[in-house]
């Protein structure tokens, strides 16, 4: 680990500043290990980020990093990469960057399928601002808005992108840290948008207000409640209630957009040349 950390963090920006217990250096450390196992150079990888806990995570990698504004990570990302498509270009953003205000960026930026990477840390509240409730918030916990307990359905961003035709969706949790890994290497390694879901976990502002006020209290909590794919398929809806199910969602071949738009420029170009 401490040649990943030397190879890969901006030593001088650490220690990082995540509260005791968050699950986000565990998904950071992932990504870095993800990016090394597939061999992508530093220079060539633009690491994107919005607003909230995860908007931290490209302040301390070593790489081309962009902290944007609450929700346009993909957006600019997406500018990113047209502007140069040999980049590698990945998203970090939250449960609230994604699925909130940015979450018409997420749809299109799947849509369109363009070659972005996006990894959402998902720790089920905005726990920068305060502990307000996200679209990822499960029903019924509380947050700093929902003191009596949040009556809003959340959001399955895994069906959303498979839906809206992102090429490699996926969920783990930090407890599930080595799948969790792979899952980002292989999206990493998908031309085309890629998807990955982290369950993390939040003590401070999410597990104190919900009765999971210890670190191992949540991924306990992860552990019992995640459901593999497999086992879910076999599994009644009234089974399920409460649970949220990991694996892959989505492993497709649909073309690319930057390289779809690089053709539709060749063809007219060829047509100019011929008229």
């Amino acid at each position: 680990m401490a040649a990943i950390v030397d190879k890969y963090f901006r030593e001088w920006t650490l220690p990082h500043i995540w509260c005791p217990g968050c699950g986000h250096g565990t998904i950071t450390g992932g990504v870095v290990r993800a990016i090394d196992r597939v061999g992508m150079e530093q220079d060539d990888t633009v690491i994107i980020s919005g607003i909230g806990c995860s908007g931290r995570a490209p302040g301390y990698l070593d790489f081309n990093t962009l902290h944007t504004t609450h929700g346009r990570a993909l957006a600019f990302a997406t500018g990113v990469k047209l502007a140069d498509p040999d980049l590698n270009v990945i998203v970090l953003t939250g449960d609230g960057d994604a699925a909130a205000i940015g979450g018409n960026h997420l749809i299109h930026a799947a849509r369109r399928n363009i070659d972005i990477t996006t990894v959402c840390y998902n720790n089920s509240i905005y726990g920068m601002t305060g502990g307000q409730y996200s679209p990822l918030s499960p029903p019924q916990s509380r947050a700093t808005t929902a003191p009596y307990g949040n009556i809003d359905p959340s959001f399955d961003l895994c069906n959303l992108v498979s839906g809206a035709g992102g090429n490699y969706v996926a969920r783990s949790t930090v407890f599930h840290i080595t799948q969790l890994t792979n899952y980002i290497a292989r999206g990493l390694e998908k031309e085309g948008f890629a998807f990955i879901e982290a369950v993390s976990q939040c003590p401070i502002y999410y597990g104190r207000r919900n009765e999971m006020p210890g670190v191992m209290d949540l991924l306990n909590w992860q552990k019992e409640n995640a459901v593999p794919i497999a086992q879910a398929e076999k599994m009644e809806p009234e089974e399920l209630k409460g649970k949220f199910v990991i694996g892959e969602f989505a492993d497709g071949d649909t073309p690319e957009y930057t390289r779809a738009y690089d053709d539709l420029i060749a063809d007219r170009a060829e047509k100019r040349g011929r008229s």
